[in-house]
């Protein structure tokens, strides 16, 4: 039986620590230095199922196919082969990195990735206001000239510009069985990369994959609730939720109830391409019956196990 079961959401931004340097090496520097804490998780005692964004690393992908067909007469890649591809190499990053700080800590546990698909319903609004920020920043006038290209594009969170592509809801996690079996066999599982790849239901029955990138914290939450987790925890670039974000009136939180996350959320205090959808994440975990939610930066991740970092997110 596994006494607790934590669902730990990695950032595909918090991969990347330095954006004018986001190189493969220092991809892999971030995956191992979060798989350290997430070690530790599973030292005390903790069963731990990852998840992990993709949005800079399909958007690399996808600028680079586009450069290429451009230029080389190479063909271009579908979005839903683009979240494939990004599930298989971050999957293999973190499954690597995760052996290795087991073994350094005495654990020995197989960690393996499950390539997910995420249904979808394609009558979803989200195909109509594309709001998904994918890939690298940009200046305004960088970003209006590819929209002249035909991207669609939003500034995101005072940060930037950034491509932005349709973020339907998930209904159903496709492989949650082979999941669960993995995880209920001990294996340290890697799922809903990216959000999922997303697919949906055609009239004959058959699966097809759709232009989209699912929310990765949303696909985490489903993927906790369906697992009933303990622990919903998302990791990502700061170390708590923070209210007036980047004013002089700053306030960060150690914690909220549903009631408050919800105010606050009405307040519009959570920029749409950043925090609002992980607050939004881990209050429907809580509001479905989940026990506790915490965000928090990946160093700080054992920390938050203990209140001693991050912001949780608990029922009224």
């Amino acid at each position: 039986m596994i006494e607790k079961l934590a669902i730990v959401a990695i950032g595909g931004n918090s991969l990347i620590k330095d954006p004018k340097d986001p190189g493969i090496a220092r991809q892999w520097d971030a995956v191992r230095e979060t798989c350290e804490h997430i070690a530790l998780m599973v030292k005390d005692g903790w069963h731990v199922v990852v998840t992990h964004g993709n949005g800079p690393q399909v958007g690399f992908i996808v600028r680079r196919s586009e450069i290429a067909a451009k230029h080389g007469g190479i063909h271009d890649v579908p979005l839903d082969l683009v979240v494939a591809d990004t599930q298989g190499s971050i999957g293999y990053m973190l499954q690597q990195a995760l052996d290795n700080s087991l073994r350094r800590l005495g654990l020995n546990r197989t960690c393996a990735t499950v390539v997910t698909q995420v249904r979808v319903d394609p009558n979803d609004p989200a195909f109509e206001n594309p709001t998904k920020p994918i890939g690298s920043f940009m200046t305004e006038e960088e970003a209006r000239a590819f929209e002249a290209e035909g991207w669609h594009v939003m500034e995101d969170a005072g940060r930037g510009w950034r491509r932005v592509v349709a973020s339907p809801k998930p209904l159903s996690i496709q492989e949650i069985n082979a999941i669960q079996a993995l995880m209920l066999n001990g294996y340290v599982v890697i799922a809903c990369g990216g959000g999922g790849i997303p697919v949906v239901r055609t009239d004959a029955g058959s699966l097809r994959g759709v232009y989209a990138v699912i929310d990765k914290d949303r696909a985490s939450s489903l993927l906790a609730q369906t697992l009933r987790a303990d622990l919903f925890i998302i990791s990502t670039g700061v170390d708590k939720v923070s209210l007036n974000f980047n004013k002089p009136d700053q306030r960060d939180l150690d914690q909220m109830t549903l009631q408050e996350a919800r105010q606050y959320i009405q307040e519009g205090h959570f920029a749409k391409g950043s925090m609002l959808p992980k607050v939004e994440a881990a209050v429907e975990f809580v509001q479905n019956g989940g026990p506790q939610a915490i965000i928090t930066s990946p160093e700080n991740l054992a920390k938050a196990l203990h209140g001693e970092a991050g912001t949780r997110v608990i029922p009224d």
